[in-house]
């Protein structure tokens, strides 16, 4: 994957298409960031000249039958390239639909666990939000019939991304908000995870540090630097997710998109300080990272460290608080849900990323830590 990144960097546009003979772009886009980011006044100059199949007939978190929508218009539409352009919906949404239509079979039998087999066409990501770190990963996510999916192939990673600061600079106060803590809960679940590597602590450690420097200036008060900076974090969280995946916090996250409309970064925040407070106490009977019960516990004193915390209690308060700072919600109950959803929400858990946790988790283990946020 070869990546550009900083103020202007779109223009390296215009090289990519130049040097692989580019002539018809399917172009992935949202409905409304495309213009408010500032990305379709810029696009609509680079792209003169090229016939372009804009798709943007979405809804937000991408769902099975919007991508088989936007698969019938790319295999109709004889191009060259896909080009995504927007938030991590819009990105997942590029990625399946020029996945996905390079294959033989039906979209719903990759969902379903069939091994990509075929190549798909250059694909292009410009991300407009600083969060999802979608640009830097080979993975999508889909819905179907309100449960969520992964597609998980090297196929999937991006052959270019641009990442220009620029485009978030317009990004409302909530979008910043949520998206922030979404690159913040991948980094630290990143660096808990049983997969994490040397090189994915070193992302992920990056990608905390930046972002509790920068992120409440994003927010509050952005200038061109503090965007810079949580552009190039969550972009860091996301080679960190890249190379472990993610935990529990995620998997939590996707019921409450789901049946509650909690926004996905909002959602991986709510338990974040409580899983670090679990994962602390693992023991013999839950431990799920071979490397064992003290280098599980050396990470977490680790991260507390990172969080500017002096255990894991203050650590979880922190996040918390910066939650609330940004204007996030931090408790299930003032987000519509009632006690008796979180056997709901349990029950429609991704366990696959469960099993990356460090520390094992019950349906017990869980309605307790869901309680914990009530």
């Amino acid at each position: 994957m070869k990546e550009y990144f900083g103020s202007g960097s779109i223009k390296n546009l215009e090289k990519i298409l130049h040097k692989n003979n580019i002539k018809n772009i399917f172009l992935v886009t949202g409905k409304g960031s495309y213009q408010s980011s500032g990305a379709k006044e810029k696009l609509d100059c680079l792209l003169k000249g090229y016939n372009i199949v804009h798709f943007s007939d979405f809804e937000t978190n991408p769902k099975l039958e919007d991508v088989q929508k936007g698969i019938s218009v790319f295999k109709n539409s004889n191009c060259d390239i896909t080009i995504a352009v927007g938030g991590g919906s819009v990105i997942d949404m590029g990625k399946l639909i020029n996945i996905l239509a390079a294959q033989n079979g039906e979209a719903t039998d990759y969902v379903k666990g069939e091994k990509i087999k075929n190549k798909s066409k250059i694909f292009v990501v410009i991300p407009t939000t600083a969060g999802s770190g979608a640009e830097a990963t080979h993975f999508a996510v889909v819905y179907m019939n309100k449960t969520k999916y992964s597609i998980d192939h090297m196929y999937i990673l991006p052959d270019y991304s641009i990442i220009d600061p620029d485009l978030t600079i317009n990004l409302p106060p909530s979008i910043t908000a949520s998206a922030g803590i979404d690159a913040l809960a991948q980094a630290i679940e990143s660096y808990w995870c049983v997969n994490s590597t040397k090189t994915s602590k070193a992302y992920a450690k990056k990608a905390i540090t930046i972002l509790l420097k920068n992120i409440s200036q994003a927010v509050h008060n952005p200038s061109k630097e503090s965007r810079a900076a949580m552009a190039k974090a969550a972009h860091l969280a996301g080679k960190a997710i890249n190379i472990t995946k993610t935990t529990a916090p995620h998997a939590i996250s996707y019921p409450l998109t789901s049946y509650f409309g909690v926004s996905h970064g909002h959602a991986a925040g709510l338990t974040l300080g409580s899983i670090l407070v679990y994962n602390n106490s693992v023991n013999k009977r839950d431990i799920l990272d071979k490397r064992g019960i003290e280098y599980v516990k050396k990470t977490i004193k680790e991260l507390v460290k990172i969080l500017g915390g002096s255990d894991v209690y203050s650590a979880k308060e922190k996040i918390t608080m910066l939650m609330q700072s940004i204007g996030l919600k931090t408790r299930l109950s003032e987000l519509g849900v009632k006690f008796q959803d979180l056997d709901l929400i349990i029950k429609n858990i991704s366990l696959e990323r469960v099993r990356n946790n460090p520390r094992g988790i019950t349906a017990e283990s869980l309605k307790e830590i869901l309680k914990d946020v009530f």
